[in-house]
Formats: structure tokens, C-alpha cells, sequence
């Protein structure tokens, strides 16, 4: 049986991802930081980790087995996660597939550079209610498929 892994510290979706793993009666797993650490977890299932930059990832890379689902708004992660057989969405509700990682990563790359030569942009609009329904419309769809 598959699990739903979800990188935490910023997944705006994270009741969306308990009203679906109820539903069809799948484990969750939330990582997060020590940061964003709290003792009233309502009984879910909580992995806290250092606050290092790559430490959240690091686990969820350790406990992913193939067939596993993935929530994550990290790229890098997600390549990661797709070649060891996993399926990852986007917190908007994308589901990556391998073939695009290539030019995702090249994007990424890109932008940290502009962003080291101080040129910024906007970044990701707000999550509105529409996207959250979107979200848990696209994963549930993909469940009732698999």
C-alpha cells in the first residue's frame, strides 16, 4: 500500500492531502523542520527534522519506496523522488513526470542565477480556494486511476 510523503514546511495543502489519504485509507507522512516543530500534531503522523537546507529532503528521500505519493513544491526533490519510482505532485496539483525534470532543473537554475545578480520576480501567486480544489481533485483522480 502506498504512503503519502509531503514536504511540509510550505505545503499550503495539507488538508486537502488528509481529506484524500482518509478517503482512501492511506498513511500520511508529514517532514518538516525543527522550525516549524509543534507538539498539538492532532494525532497525524509528524517526522520533525534538523533545520539544516537539505535535511527535510534527506528523510524523505530515506523513507520513499517506489509507488509511493510525494507532495512537494521542491524540483530538485522531485527528480530525485521520480527516479527511484515514486509519483510526486506539485502543491498545485501537477503531477512531474521524468521527462520534464531535465528542463525544470535548467529553469531553477536560471532563475538562482538571476536572483544572484539581484533581478527578481514575483514568485508563485497566492493558493486561492480554487486551486486547493484542484489539487485534491487531481490527486483523488489519479487514485481512482490507479
Amino acid at each position: 500500500m502506498p504512503k503519502i510523503l509531503v514536504d511540509a514546511d510550505a505545503c499550503p495543502v495539507k488538508a486537502e492531502i488528509k481529506q484524500v489519504a482518509e478517503q482512501f485509507q492511506l498513511e500520511v507522512i508529514f517532514v518538516a523542520s525543527f522550525n516549524h516543530y509543534s507538539v498539538n500534531t492532532n494525532g497525524e503522523n509528524w517526522i520533525f527534522v534538523d533545520t539544516g537546507k537539505e535535511s527535510a529532503d534527506m528523510r524523505m528521500m530515506n523513507i520513499a519506496n517506489k509507488g509511493d505519493i510525494i507532495v512537494t513544491q521542491d524540483i530538485g526533490l522531485a527528480s530525485i523522488l521520480l527516479a527511484k519510482g515514486t509519483y510526486v505532485f506539485s502543491n498545485r496539483g501537477e503531477l512531474y513526470q521524468e521527462e520534464e525534470m531535465s528542463l525544470m532543473l535548467d529553469i531553477r537554475y536560471r532563475h538562482a542565477k538571476e536572483r544572484q545578480q539581484g533581478k527578481y520576480s514575483k514568485g508563485p501567486k497566492a493558493m486561492s480556494d480554487q486551486d486547493r480544489s484542484l489539487f485534491k481533485d487531481r490527486i483523488t483522480t489519479f487514485l481512482q486511476n490507479k
